[in-house]
């Protein structure tokens, strides 16, 4: 009896997963990264003549090293779902500080592989990134703490003095601060 039930119980788990499941929406902007979900009738409407600055702070790594960082993966959202609502792609401006936890996740493939036996998953969604012109910057200060070369890094990586002082600075610049 118990056999019965577990199978009846695990079969609406995966009629739920399955037939509940929403298609998701290829980025405009960043392909094979941040994919997102329509979301019919908002009340929250989105204004399509505004500029959008935003400044991320990622300061935590994905456990299972062979995993796009989820924090990282976060900013192709932010522009695909816009660009999907109607903004153009100069309407949007994203920075990204990089430090803590998160430091390895800048190192370039050869770098990474040998702390991790695998090429840095991150690589492509960076370099897709700074190609739709996001900055990533590393902390400077975690960059010598962790004795990392810039010859390690992943080239479109920018550098500050720290993710405090960036963070300071775009802020200044108008940029919006988000932290997930």
């Amino acid at each position: 009896m118990r056999r019965f039930l577990l199978t009846i119980l695990y079969s609406f788990l995966f009629m739920s997963l399955v037939f509940g499941q929403v298609e998701r929406i290829e980025g405009k902007i960043i392909k094979g990264h941040g994919e997102t979900f329509k979301v019919e009738n908002p009340e929250i409407k989105t204004d399509r003549d505004a500029y959008h600055k935003v400044i991320f702070d990622v300061s935590e790594s994905s456990e299972k090293k062979s995993q796009v960082n989820k924090y990282i993966e976060t900013a192709a959202r932010f522009l695909n779902m816009h660009a999907e609502e109607g903004l153009k792609p100069e309407q949007l401006k994203v920075a990204m500080t990089i430090h803590g936890g998160a430091w390895q996740d800048i190192l370039n493939d050869t770098a990474y592989e040998q702390l991790y036996g695998v090429p840095n998953p991150n690589t492509p969604l960076i370099k897709s990134l700074t190609e739709a012109g996001a900055e990533i910057i590393l902390c400077g200060q975690t960059m010598k703490f962790r004795a990392v070369e810039r010859t390690d890094m992943i080239p479109e990586v920018k550098v500050a003095l720290s993710a405090m002082t960036a963070l300071l600075q775009y802020q200044n610049n108008g940029y919006t601060f988000i932290k997930f």
